[in-house]
C-alpha cells in the first residue's frame, strides 16, 4: 500500500502545476536561510543557487521544463506587481530625486550606452558573431524590456534572457564589494550604479543593504528600461552594428 501511494505521488505531483511553484519557493527559501546565516556571503546568492539546484532537480527527476513552468509562471506573474511596488520607496525619496534629476538622467543614459558599447567591443574582441553582439547589447535592463529590444534588433532572445540573468546575479553578488574597493560611500551613487548595471536582481540586493540605495537603484532600473528602448538602436547604428 505504501509503495502504491509513493508511486501515485511520483506520477501525480511533478505533473501538477503546484510542483513548479512549491519547488521554486522551497529551494529559494532554504538557500535564503543559509545565505542569511552566512552574513550574505556573495558566493551564496539565493538567485544563483536556486537556478542551479532547480536545473539539477529537473534533470535528475527527468521533468520537462514546460511541466515545471506550468507552476513556476505563477511566481513570474508577480514580477510585475513587485516591480510596480518599487514606486513606494521612490515616492519616499521624491524630494531628493527632484533635486538630482539632471545628474541621475545623465548618469543613467551614460551607463546604458557604456554598458552596451563595452559588451559589444568585448564580444568582438573574443570573436563573437554580430548576432551575438546584438543579443548582448541590452543585457543590463530587466528581462521583458531586454527581450523586446533584442527582437527589435534581430538578435536571439534566449541568449539575451540568459545574459540578463547572469548580469543581474553577478552585479548583486559583487556590487557591494566593488563599491567598497573603490571607496564609494554615497548610497545614492551606489544605487544608481546597481540599478543601471544589475536591474531587478541588483535592486533587490540594494534594498537589503540600504533603503536609499534601493530607492535610487529602482529609479535607475526604471529609467534604464525606458531609455534603452529609444537610445540603444540608434546608438548601435552609430557604432556600425546595425
Amino acid at each position: 500500500m505504501e509503495t502504491e501511494w509513493l508511486e501515485f505521488l511520483s506520477d501525480w505531483f511533478p505533473s501538477n502545476p503546484l510542483f513548479g511553484l512549491l519547488v521554486t519557493w522551497l529551494i529559494y527559501w532554504l538557500i535564503q536561510q543559509l545565505y542569511l546565516r552566512q552574513q550574505a556571503a556573495p558566493w551564496l546568492h539565493p538567485v544563483l543557487w536556486s537556478i542551479v539546484l532547480i536545473i539539477i532537480l529537473l534533470s535528475v527527476v527527468k521533468i520537462d521544463y514546460e511541466v515545471y513552468w506550468s507552476g513556476g509562471q505563477i511566481l513570474h506573474f508577480f514580477l510585475g506587481p513587485a516591480t510596480v511596488a518599487l514606486a513606494w520607496p521612490l515616492y519616499q525619496h521624491l524630494n531628493t530625486i527632484r533635486k538630482l534629476w539632471l545628474p541621475v538622467l545623465v548618469s543613467v543614459s551614460s551607463g546604458v550606452l557604456v554598458g552596451a558599447t563595452s559588451v559589444i567591443y568585448l564580444a568582438q574582441l573574443l570573436g563573437a558573431s554580430e548576432l551575438t553582439q546584438l543579443s548582448l547589447a541590452p543585457k543590463s535592463v530587466t528581462t521583458p524590456v531586454a527581450i523586446a529590444v533584442t527582437e527589435q534588433l534581430g538578435g536571439l532572445t534566449a541568449l539575451t534572457a540568459g545574459f540578463v540573468i547572469i548580469t543581474g546575479v553577478v552585479g548583486a553578488m559583487f556590487g557591494a564589494m566593488i563599491f567598497k574597493a573603490l571607496g564609494i560611500v554615497d548610497q545614492r551613487v551606489k544605487g544608481i550604479a546597481m540599478g543601471v548595471s544589475a536591474h531587478g536582481v541588483g535592486t533587490a540586493r540594494a534594498w537589503q543593504i540600504d533603503h536609499t540605495m534601493g530607492a535610487f537603484s529602482g529609479l535607475a532600473m526604471a529609467l534604464s528600461a525606458f531609455l534603452v528602448a529609444f537610445i540603444l538602436p540608434p546608438w548601435l547604428g552609430i557604432l556600425g552594428i546595425l
